[in-house]
């Protein structure tokens, strides 16, 4: 079951224990899993935004979204076993990131329109 700590807000699941070792264990296998993955679903969307064929296109699209999913799948069982954590964030701290955005992009942006 998901518990919230709330001395630091961090939001997680009581840990799974594993073996430490030299040798690699679940968590570290899943862990490279992971980032494997996030490594592949960054190259497919640079890739998909740079093709011009539209079957190629569906098919690393299709591709993207099968290893989208794994990654997915992969959080799931990390986060479920208490390997991976979450903070809580309040609300001021999320306005406090969408003023500095609004006003980046406002800065940035060549029409100079305001961000509502």
């Amino acid at each position: 079951m998901q518990a919230q700590q709330s001395n630091n807000r961090k939001i997680s699941n009581p840990e799974t224990t594993v073996q430490k070792s030299p040798q690699m264990n679940d968590r570290d296998f899943i862990n490279d899993l992971l980032a494997t993955e996030k490594y592949m679903t960054q190259g497919y969307s640079t890739a998909l935004n740079e093709l011009s064929h539209t079957v190629l296109y569906e098919n690393i699209q299709m591709i993207c979204d099968e290893t989208q999913k794994c990654q997915r799948q992969l959080f799931n069982v990390m986060f479920k076993n208490g390997w991976y954590s979450l903070e809580a964030c309040d609300n001021q701290k999320i306005q406090q990131s969408y003023q500095q955005y609004a006003n980046y992009l406002q800065q940035q942006s060549p029409y100079n329109q305001n961000i509502q």
